[in-house]
């Protein structure tokens, strides 16, 4: 067994200011084993920028200008987090939730819901592209 000793004791973490941490059982009890990588990518943004109730209230954009997503991978990783009871989102706040007892696998349905969901909204831009050009 391996004996832990601080490495650098002028460099020991604190909670100065801000308030984010993620419980030791994300890694243990397989919640970070069942996330797609653009699902942690985000779900870690989200812990480090919430508060104390894990809220926070960035938008798209700069969620995904921060994080260097297109639009799609920003919502297909926003709906997983969703879908796997890990976040709240109301059309403008974010919440990380408390964990869930066990992660919630992914489901193939789970995948193709997110993406059919995606397609009605880049219709509406096409279609609107189209009537400005028309106009």
């Amino acid at each position: 067994m391996i004996k832990k000793k601080i490495l650098d004791a002028s460099r020991i973490r604190r909670i100065n200011g801000g308030f984010s941490f993620i419980p030791h059982r994300f890694l243990t009890d397989g919640f970070l084993a069942s996330l797609q990588q653009k699902e942690l990518l985000l779900y870690v943004f989200l812990v480090l920028a919430a508060d104390r109730h894990g809220l926070s209230y960035y938008s798209y954009d700069r969620i995904c200008s921060l994080l260097k997503l297109n639009t799609e991978q920003y919502i297909t990783a926003r709906d997983g987090l969703i879908k796997k009871d890990l976040i709240a989102f109301n059309g403008i706040l974010f919440q990380v939730l408390d964990l869930p007892q066990k992660p919630i696998p992914e489901s193939v349905d789970c995948q193709r819901s997110v993406n059919e969901a995606a397609v009605p909204i880049a219709q509406l831009i096409q279609q609107r592209l189209n009537e400005i050009g028309h106009e």
